[in-house]
């Protein structure tokens, strides 16, 4: 049967009710949370590698949990997300795109919005440890990243892998990297393409004279970045090519599994076609939930658990045993 909309429960403290405060608000005032973790290099068939973060307690259920652009698995909301699903006895794994842990890949090419491969190998190295259950959680670029792989696998997929869960996802990378470039959105913008431009400045390093760096300083938007770099360095014939092929909104109607995909109505970074209303009233598997606030990964609670964190372990319980 069909899924209907999801009524969600979440309810914005009255001074984080614009989608700008709730964003940057858990940036700035959130607690870190303090967690184990050990971290693991797991290398990759082409040569580069990615950087696991894990926390093993031994359970039989695990978490991967994805991070967004230019984030990492020490984000703070990455750090919320494991320590409420460690609290539900869930092991979790924090997994970092390339060149996102600290350290720089290996390789020319980059991480993507649509690097749902990195992740297969991450589930694949997983699955190896003997696990019962896996659920696939991601903020974000990490969002994109699950339903893009949930979607690719379809009937295919792994059996321990039970559920996803997504959090303001660019699930149509087109309007959203356009709307990121409204003035409203400069503060972001700006924070975005100093991480990125430094990483290429890095790559230049290493591999002389394999990037034009001229004029990269003119670069404000993502449309400028991605047609320079990211789609030549990844296999893409431009900025608009690369946000068709790495966009999950095509691939949402194919997912198989349990998945929930929450996206605030005033998140300031996601227009209206990555709102999937008819994509989601006509799956089987696909659960949209559309807070009226929330901001992007924002979604603060009073208490230390942000609600974020207690929505996506109440979905867990309800469909995975």
């Amino acid at each position: 049967m069909p899924m209907p909309l999801i009524h969600s429960s979440y309810r914005s403290p009255f001074f984080l009710r614009n989608g700008h405060l709730s964003t940057i608000y858990p940036t700035l005032f959130r607690r870190r949370s303090s967690l184990s973790m050990d971290r693991e290099r797991l290398e990759l068939s082409d040569g580069d590698f990615i950087d696991l973060d894990w926390s093993d307690q031994k359970y039989s259920r695990l978490a991967i949990i994805g991070h967004g652009l230019e984030g990492e698995s020490c984000a703070k909301y990455m750090l919320g997300m494991s320590a409420a699903l460690q609290r539900r006895s869930w092991d979790t794994l924090a997994w970092n795109c390339r060149g996102c842990s600290g350290e720089p890949n290996r390789l020319l090419r980059s991480y993507h919005s649509g690097l749902s491969g990195d992740l297969g190998h991450v589930i694949d190295h997983a699955i190896s440890k003997d696990y019962q259950s896996i659920a696939l959680i991601g903020f974000s670029l990490g969002g994109n990243i699950v339903l893009k792989y949930l979607g690719e696998q379809g009937s295919k997929l792994h059996p321990e892998v039970k559920a996803g869960v997504a959090f303001s996802v660019p699930c149509d990378l087109t309007s959203s990297s356009l709307r990121l470039a409204d003035w409203d959105n400069k503060i972001y913008m700006s924070r975005f393409m100093d991480g990125l431009k430094e990483k290429i400045i890095q790559k230049n390093n290493k591999f002389p004279g394999k990037l034009n760096l001229n004029g990269i300083k003119r670069i404000k938007t993502f449309s400028q970045f991605d047609d320079r770099f990211t789609a030549p360095l990844n296999g893409f014939l431009n900025a608009p090519d690369y946000w068709l092929r790495a966009s999950s909104k095509p691939h949402l109607d194919a997912i198989q599994i349990p998945s929930l995909m929450i996206q605030a109505a005033n998140d300031p970074f996601l227009p209206e076609p990555c709102f999937p209303r008819k994509i989601a009233k006509a799956s089987k598997s696909l659960h949209l939930e559309i807070p009226r606030h929330g901001g992007h990964v924002g979604f603060v609670s009073r208490g230390s658990e942000y609600w974020s964190e207690t929505r996506c372990a109440e979905f867990l319980k309800e469909v995975i045993p």
